[in-house]
C-alpha cells in the first residue's frame, strides 16, 4: 500500500510542462500566458519537486534516498532546459534565426507528439498484465486522480471567471492547475522503487486515467465559453 501512495505522491507533486502546450492549444489559450506557466512550472519542480516529495513521504513514513530525487529532477529538468536554451540560442545567433527557430519548432511537433505515444504505449506495455490483474486496486488509485483533476480545473476556472480574467487565459489556467508532468513521475518511482512495483503502477495509471480526463476538461472550457464571457459583458 505505501508503494502505491509513493506513486500518487509523485504524480501529484510534478507540474505539468510539455503537455501544457497540447492543452491550451486544444482550448486556444493565449500563447504568451502558456509560455510563462511552462517557465514558471519549470522553476518549481527544480527548486521544489525534491523537498515536497520527500516532505510528503516522510510524512506518510517512506523513506526516498534525496540523491535519487535530486537526480531525477538534473536529468528529466535541468538538461533538457539547458540544452533546449543552448540550441534556442544558437538558432537566433544568425540573420533569420526567428524564421529558423519556427521551422524547427515545426519539425519537432509530430516527433514530439510520436515520442509522447511511443512513451505511453511503453508504459502500458510493461504494466499491462498488472493493470489487467488488479482491476480493484486500478479503480482506487483512479479515483483520487480525478479528485484532482475535476477539482483543481473547477476550481481555477471559475476563480478566474470570478476576477474577470479573459477565457483564453482562465482555460489554460484551469488545465496547467489540474495536469501533472507524468513522464517525470513515472521515472522518479522506477528509479526509487522498481519497474514492477505499486509506485510506477500507479504513475502510470496517472497517465491512463489523465488523458481522457483531461480530454473532457478541454471540452467542458471550450463548451463553457460562452456562459464564462458573460461575466466579460
Amino acid at each position: 500500500m505505501d508503494s502505491y501512495i509513493a506513486g500518487l505522491i509523485l504524480l501529484a507533486a510534478a507540474p505539468c510542462t510539455a503537455m501544457v502546450f497540447v492543452w491550451s492549444n486544444l482550448s486556444d489559450g493565449h500563447p504568451g500566458f502558456t509560455l510563462s506557466q511552462v517557465a514558471l512550472n519549470d522553476v518549481i519542480m527544480v527548486f521544489a519537486f525534491a523537498p515536497i516529495v520527500a516532505l510528503l513521504l516522510g510524512i506518510s513514513s517512506i523513506h526516498v534516498p534525496w540523491d535519487t530525487l535530486f537526480l531525477s529532477v538534473v536529468l528529466y529538468i535541468v538538461l533538457p532546459v539547458i540544452a533546449a536554451s543552448l540550441w534556442r540560442k544558437w538558432l537566433m545567433r544568425h540573420a533569420g534565426g526567428e524564421e529558423r527557430l519556427k521551422r524547427v519548432l515545426g519539425r519537432m511537433h509530430p516527433v514530439s507528439l510520436s515520442a509522447l505515444l511511443i512513451t505511453l504505449v511503453l508504459l502500458f506495455g510493461f504494466q499491462g498484465s498488472q493493470i489487467i490483474a488488479k482491476p480493484v486496486i486500478i479503480l482506487l488509485l483512479a479515483i483520487p486522480i480525478l479528485i484532482q483533476v475535476y477539482f483543481n480545473s473547477g476550481l481555477a476556472y471559475l476563480l478566474n471567471r470570478k476576477l474577470g480574467v479573459e477565457h483564453c487565459v482562465a482555460a489554460p489556467s484551469a488545465l496547467i492547475g489540474a495536469s501533472n508532468f507524468f513522464e517525470l513521475a513515472v521515472a522518479a518511482a522506477i528509479s526509487l522503487f522498481g519497474l514492477q512495483s505499486g509506485a510506477a503502477l500507479a504513475t502510470v495509471v496517472g497517465v491512463l486515467v489523465e488523458v481522457p480526463v483531461m480530454l473532457s476538461v478541454v471540452w467542458i472550457v471550450n463548451r463553457s465559453k460562452s456562459w464564462y464571457e458573460v461575466a466579460q459583458t
